[in-house]
């Protein structure tokens, strides 16, 4: 199958293009520290040529405890998410979890996101198509890669021509995520872009107990193995000081260190795209 580029507002991402990046806070905390983080991303990825979209989630609906803080909720999310774009003329996506919410999210934002556990929802998928951007899809921890083709089928039936798919780890076992490196080549058979969620891969699912561990240590290593087979964009979640935030802090990368690590990515990239 034709492996197919999507348009995300004026980026492009697939065969040929830059690499892209779709980066951000794990959830919105407060507008001041989300456009701080959102300006640092802007400014490196320029300076680097990379294609940035700006990514934070305005509700963590899946959180393992009921006790666990979720986020600013919808309006509030998506009234910073749009300031963001305005400000800064980046790109901006977020999760969706709820049909009800696609047609709000699509206003405000140039990509919408479907979380891994959400995968299969039908109504989700058909919601998010309709509102005519583009949709980036994690594949299920419990999804065989050739069992996303009907997930793009879904979203192309609805009229979404823009689909990009996410690799971000498969259930080992309780409490664990293991990367079988193989799904990248085998989702893009299906023609559409892949990414890769070095973040999340990294994951210990119920690791602390009444929270999600990971290990941040093996973000990168698994980020170099996913440039190096050429996947078409790259997920990192990242924060000034992840340890404090409110999710998912062991597995993001510290705002500071995101520079360097992104050079040694791009200069992996450049070395096997000549290789080719």
């Amino acid at each position: 199958m034709p492996h197919l580029p999507a348009s995300i507002a004026n980026h492009r991402c697939g065969p040929g293009e830059p690499l892209l990046l779709i980066a951000g806070p794990c959830v919105i905390e407060n507008e001041e520290l989300t456009l701080r983080i959102a300006e640092s991303l802007v400014r490196t990825t320029a300076e680097m040529d990379l294609r940035l979209v700006f990514k934070a989630s305005f509700d963590k609906a899946n959180r393992t405890s009921a006790q666990a803080e979720r986020g600013v909720g919808l309006d509030e999310g998506l009234r910073i998410l749009a300031k963001v774009r305005d400000t800064f003329g980046a790109p901006v996506t977020t999760d969706v979890h709820e049909a009800s919410q696609a047609e709000a999210v699509g206003q405000a934002c140039d990509l919408l996101q479907v979380p891994a556990f959400l995968a299969r929802q039908t109504d989700l998928l058909v919601a998010c198509a309709k509102t005519g951007k583009a949709v980036n899809v994690k594949k299920g921890q419990f999804m065989a890669p050739w069992d996303m083709r009907h997930v793009v089928d879904k979203l192309a039936t609805s009229g979404c021509d823009n689909v990009l798919l996410t690799e971000r780890g498969t259930f080992f076992g309780y409490g664990r995520l293991v990367n079988d490196m193989r799904a990248l080549v085998q989702m893009r058979e299906l023609g559409v872009p892949v990414v890769f969620d070095a973040t999340h891969s990294v994951q210990e699912p119920g690791g602390l107990g009444a929270a999600t561990g990971g290990n941040r240590a093996m973000v990168e290593p698994l980020a170099r193995a996913a440039v190096a087979i050429g996947v078409d964009a790259l997920f990192l979640e990242t924060h000034p000081e992840p340890d404090t935030s409110p999710s998912d802090g062991a597995n993001m990368v510290p705002l500071d260190e995101l520079p360097a690590l992104l050079q040694r990515l791009l200069r992996l990239r450049a070395a096997t795209l000549e290789a080719v």
